[in-house]
């Protein structure tokens, strides 16, 4: 399909799309909106930044006719606090010019909010998984009008632990729905999921993991540990003109705040950190001041690298090399959107070499390998984690290697047979039984025998 109008799509909803300045649709777009029409369950794989929210929300929102029913008709289950944001925005956005009401939900924030929001009624429901089994459980929503149900970035779901509230809410809903579900690999829990609660689905797969994207430069920089990669980074990100939207990624929330601290001497209030400890406000108003250029630098944790839109990130820079090849995937799909240049830098040490030669196994290609700036200062300070661990050959204390395995042969004093000590041996040899202290209907009964 060459335009939007191919869809044949109401004037309401061209309308909105002529305001965002949209003419052409991306492949899922094109793939997925028949599909989706037809009624049919479908699996969307497609790689961040391919439009996937546009692809499942016009279709649905097309064939969503005007009530004044309470209950929502539709359910869109997405990972993370920030996604439900972003997701409900965009849906106001398309619904411009009708009369949809839709609703987000997540957790973080007063549920008695979200009850009351609810209550209001609503055509379309946006919600983290936690959240929406706790509106329901709480009889705050009810489930029994979903027509449609659309689960984003299921992969990041089932890895951030939600299978159990998947699935009990799928037991809540009525059966005779259609199910959509987008993620962007397809793992062994993914497929476990599509078999046991999908109808037949119709697969579309675009720009599957592991297909580099064009327009993103990639290279690579060898580097010993982890703060000389930090002199590495404020290095290159002196460079403002050149580095002028910059998200870094690293392993976990440790390394963000060790990362950040180090930053923020350089760079003040251009450098902001964000990881799911943060509270919601701060997460809002740190991906707020990113996307509006108040921030320069942005340092996260994979919690960020899948569905969030942020605009025109010039350079992603991975602080490690991601243990799943995958994730390095989603962490360069920040950048290089909507037909965009971007660039993408791996720092890596000889021990994550292995991994990214996993990742170029992955994309079929070379990364390419560029020289450390002489000028950059090689650090001795070692993380907690990189630091040698200390062995004692003559810790009197040491574990053998019987002690490792959990067994070892009791030595010959702890073999004997447990007597009670010598006193109630004393006792038992004096009285022929036990004697018992206190229960004087016991010692009569004996006495009587």
């Amino acid at each position: 399909m060459d335009s939007f109008q191919d869809f044949n799509i109401s004037k309401q909803l061209q309308y909105a799309i002529d305001d965002l300045g949209f003419e052409t649709p991306t492949p899922i777009q094109a793939k997925s909106f028949p599909v989706i029409m037809s009624g049919k369950d479908m699996v969307g794989i497609a790689q961040t930044g391919t439009g996937k929210t546009f692809a499942y929300m016009l279709p649905l929102i097309q064939g969503l006719k005007f009530s004044k029913e309470l209950h929502p008709r539709i359910l869109v289950i997405v990972p993370t606090r920030e996604l439900v944001i972003q997701v409900t925005e965009e849906i106001e956005k398309f619904g411009k010019y009708s009369s949809i009401r839709v609703t987000g939900v997540y957790g973080g924030v007063n549920i008695n909010q979200h009850k009351e929001a609810v209550a209001m009624g609503a055509d379309i429901v946006v919600a983290t998984p936690g959240r929406l089994y706790d509106l329901v459980l709480s009889r705050a929503l009810q489930l029994k009008n979903i027509k449609k149900l659309v689960i984003d970035e299921v992969d990041v779901m089932l890895d951030l632990g939600f299978r159990f509230q998947l699935i009990n809410i799928f037991e809540l809903l009525p059966e005779r729905r259609q199910n959509i579900m987008f993620s962007a690999t397809m793992t062994d829990d993914v497929n476990e999921l599509i078999q046991d609660f999908f109808f037949g689905p119709t697969t579309v797969s675009v720009a599957i993991s592991g297909t580099p994207l064009d327009n993103i430069a990639q290279h690579s920089y060898s580097v010993p540990n982890f703060y000389t990669k930090v002199n590495l980074l404020a290095h290159l990100l002196k460079d403002a003109e050149t580095y002028r939207k910059v998200l870094v990624f690293v392993s976990n929330k440790k390394s963000a705040d060790r990362l950040f601290e180090v930053m923020e001497e350089q760079f003040g209030e251009r450098v902001a950190v964000i990881h799911s400890n943060k509270t919601q406000n701060y997460r809002i108003r740190s991906i707020a001041h990113f996307n509006e250029g108040a921030t320069r630098i942005l340092v996260t944790t994979d919690v960020m690298s899948r569905g969030l839109d942020l605009d025109e990130i010039s350079h992603v820079v991975n602080m490690d090399t991601p243990a799943f090849p995958e994730n390095y995937m989603h962490r360069i799909g920040r950048t290089g959107r909507a037909e965009k240049e971007g660039v993408s830098l791996l720092f890596y040490t000889e021990k994550e070499q292995p991994a990214k030669e996993v990742i170029e196994t992955l994309m079929n290609m070379k990364i390419s390998e560029e020289t450390i700036p002489e000028e950059i200062e090689i650090a001795t300070r070692l993380t907690p984690e990189e630091q040698p661990k200390n062995y004692e050959p003559n810790n009197p204390t040491k574990r053998t290697e019987e002690d490792a395995s959990g067994f070892h042969e009791k030595k010959d004093k702890n073999k004997k047979e447990n007597q009670g000590g010598s006193y109630q041996r004393i006792i038992k040899r004096k009285y022929k039984k036990p004697k018992t202290k206190g229960d004087k209907n016991f010692n009569k009964r004996n006495k009587k025998k």
